[in-house]
């Protein structure tokens, strides 16, 4: 069938089945905001756009005087970045699809846009093309490659004139947002288009649905492409593929429509700070437990890193990567692929989560039991009930609990002064 570009069309569109299966993801925040690193990606728009005192002492202490935004960009030099030790990194991670930001609301392309005349990162800064190269190492490594992009840009005159008439001129979409979705699609052929900036029009002025019914009827990637739901003022949690909502988002119930959380590691930033400290930033019991929870609603989880203006991804950073990798190395079993189980998360208690395949179910719990006995009562045991613990060999023993469900026997921890890891599951077959 053909899709025309209206919601009612383009929202009954399925789902690309790879999406739901991924479930993890990693999120790149990368552009001329990494030069300053300081405050969040929003840089320009706190200095020069609501001009907080902050933001011009710190340029007045750290640039010479009449520094303009434009000033940073010879500093986004790049010269560190390996995308192939980046793709393995994020493949030890365990992310089954990464998301680049191609352009932020500062307007700035990571690769060389024909309508982004020397505000590319080919014609100035790293004179290279970080889009292109971050995605030929990508599919080397067989992960899938999303690219953010926002339809606004704070400062271009085009979109500032078209704000100022209403939004009833569209020479800023007809000349660089649609342009450059058109060119984003058909060089880098991406797996998913994770669109933002969408708040300030409505999808009269943006187009979106034109564009997406180019996108699912006639591109190079109509069968496999997926998006999110940031189109316009009000398409948010109501049109698009899956939906993001709001940053951050947690529902607290199962959704109806898939969707996605993303977080970031540092939690007051998606861009680098360079001045960021460790309280600052989520830890692997905080990573883990995000995103169990987020996969048991039927989510799927976008883990954000900043990376420098040099291009590397900061060690501590890495960390926490490859901490979630080796969680998942473990127990990915009961994340990826999987569906929402007819129980989200044990009654009495968020530290024990669900998710199932087919008949098994999987329950993941949070905090280790202090007499190794974990009681579920979501589960209906039967005779046939087997009980087992992702990386742990052999059966664990187990018995009908008084009330209803099951009291589990785990495998004995050797006392430790430090707290043991985050997150272990049991994997059930034979319960209702």
């Amino acid at each position: 069938p053909r899709y025309r570009p209206d919601w009612a069309s383009l929202d009954a569109r399925p789902l690309p089945a790879w999406f739901d299966q991924a479930k993890v993801g990693v999120f790149v925040h990368w552009g001329v905001f990494s030069v300053p690193a300081w405050g969040s990606e929003w840089f320009w728009w706190h200095w020069r756009g609501e001009h907080r005192a902050d933001y011009e002492h710190f340029v007045q202490r750290r640039y010479p005087p009449d520094t303009t935004y434009a000033d940073f960009v010879p500093r986004f030099t790049a010269h560190d970045f390996q995308p192939r030790e980046w793709a393995q990194l994020f493949q030890r991670a365990g992310a089954r699809y990464v998301v680049l930001t191609t352009k932020h609301h500062e307007g700035f392309t990571n690769w060389g846009s024909p309508v982004s005349w020397n505000w590319n990162s080919l014609d100035t800064g790293p004179h290279r093309d970080l889009v292109g190269e971050l995605g030929q190492a990508l599919r080397e490594s067989n992960i899938r490659y999303g690219l953010y992009h926002s339809l606004l840009e704070w400062f271009n005159p085009l979109y500032l004139a078209d704000k100022e008439s209403g939004f009833k001129t569209q020479n800023f979409v007809l000349k660089k947002t649609m342009p450059e979705l058109y060119d984003l699609v058909l060089k880098y052929k991406p797996d998913l288009i994770w669109s933002d900036g969408d708040w300030e029009a409505p999808e009269s002025y943006w187009n979106s649905t034109s564009f997406l019914a180019w996108l699912y009827n006639d591109s190079p990637v109509k069968d496999t492409v997926v998006v999110n739901d940031r189109w316009c003022n009000n398409c948010s949690c109501h049109h698009g593929g899956y939906y993001n909502c709001a940053d951050k988002y947690k529902p607290g119930t199962l959704p109806i429509h898939k969707w996605e959380m993303c977080s970031s590691i540092d939690k007051l930033s998606w861009g680098y700070r360079s001045n960021m400290n460790i309280a600052e930033l989520m830890d692997e019991a905080s990573i883990i437990e995000e995103l169990v929870q987020t996969v048991s609603f039927g989510g799927n989880y976008l883990l954000n890193v900043g990376p420098t203006k040099e291009g590397v991804i900061v060690p501590i950073f890495q960390e926490r990567l490859l901490a979630l990798g080796r969680w998942l190395d473990t127990n990915g079993e009961a994340i990826y692929e999987s569906k929402p189980w007819r129980v989200q998360m044990e009654n009495s208690t968020d530290t024990v989560w669900y998710t199932s395949k087919g008949p098994v179910v999987y329950a993941i719990f949070l905090t280790w039991p202090q007499d190794n006995v974990l009681e579920l009562s979501s589960p209906t045991p039967s005779p046939a009930t087997q009980v087992t613990m992702l990386g742990f060999a052999g059966t664990l023993k187990w018995q009908r609990s008084p009330g209803k469900g099951l009291l589990i026997t785990l495998p004995y921890v050797l006392p430790s002064p430090l707290p043991p890891q985050s997150g272990w599951t049991v994997k059930l077959e034979g319960v209702k």
